[in-house]
């Protein structure tokens, strides 16, 4: 897939790939961590034909701005980069389709579209919504138990190896002995291996767990809401929204479903048995079948 340069208002930089009509209705695909456009390759050939399909590189990742400072990547930074790459690219009103990090801002992409009538639709896979998450990091040992690697990915001591080494010993010391992707074809694997060893790259992209403000406590710590907790003020969502859910997710269990009707006006969740975390590219039949469905229905 063919990228180009993007500048943003902002002074941020993205390289993006930019394929399908340009009088299409537009789809903005955000990629998670530590990933890259790339991860979205079965979707931008099976909808590039009838949809305009954008895709970056966000901050941080490969050749695109990479800001050092943990400061650059909090939510409303990577929010207000989805808003601006539109901006600059002539785009009014789009799709935001997200998976992990990708999907926890196209959360706060969705929301501020709706706001500013921009959003029309959105497509979260295997990224927890912003209100529920929280309360399951302090509640549900399942979860807590997963997210035990924000701890080392935030972790300073960690820092020399990185530069030295990049990104790749860090994410071995967080999931030794767990299995976290199925199979990946071997030139994904290279190209993976190759923007993991940048860096700057690799700090941009632990930045985004440094930057973010949910509280991964200790096993050991209560299994309780703390007594001043107070959820993210956000309204329903109210714009149509599916939810795709690889169920075999080992970093984000089913859990994290429960409860969406509560912050979404009529959710559409679809599940993916037998999946682990990269849904898009692990079950790419079913994840695009579903997002097919969605896309007819609520055109």
């Amino acid at each position: 897939m063919e990228q180009k340069r993007v500048d943003l208002a902002n002074g941020i930089h993205l390289d993006v790939v930019d394929e399908g009509p340009r009088d299409a209705p537009a789809l903005l695909f955000l990629h998670g961590f530590p990933e890259s456009h790339r991860t979205w390759r079965n979707q931008i050939a099976h909808f590039s034909d009838r949809y305009r399909c954008i895709a970056p590189d966000q901050r941080g990742y490969r050749s695109s701005s990479k800001p050092q400072e943990v400061s650059e990547y909090t939510p409303d930074k990577m929010i207000g980069d989805a808003f601006a790459l539109m901006d600059a690219l002539g785009i009014d009103k789009f799709t935001i389709v997200g998976h992990d990090w990708g999907g926890a801002i196209a959360w706060g992409v969705a929301y501020g579209g709706m706001m500013n009538g921009r959003v029309t639709r959105a497509i979260i896979a295997n990224a927890p919504h912003p209100v529920l998450f929280p309360k399951l990091l302090y509640t549900n040992r399942q979860q807590r138990e997963a997210s035990q690697y924000f701890r080392i990915f935030r972790d300073p001591a960690n820092d020399p190896m990185i530069r030295e080494h990049g990104l790749a010993p860090v994410l071995m010391k967080a999931f030794e002995g767990r299995e976290v992707t199925t199979s990946m074809d071997p030139e994904e694997q290279a190209q993976l291996l190759q923007d993991w060893s940048n860096p700057d790259a690799a700090f941009g992209m632990l930045n985004y767990y440094r930057a973010s403000p949910m509280e991964v406590l200790s096993l050991d710590a209560p299994y309780e809401l703390p007594a001043d907790y107070q959820p993210f003020p956000l309204p329903k969502l109210a714009i149509p929204t599916l939810v795709i859910w690889a169920m075999d997710d080992m970093a984000l269990p089913p859990a994290n479903l429960e409860g969406l009707d509560e912050v979404i006006d009529n959710p559409e969740v679809v599940q993916v048995p037998g999946t682990g975390h990269f849904v898009q590219w692990e079950a790419p039949e079913a994840f695009n079948a579903a997002m097919e469905a969605f896309l007819e229905k609520t055109a």
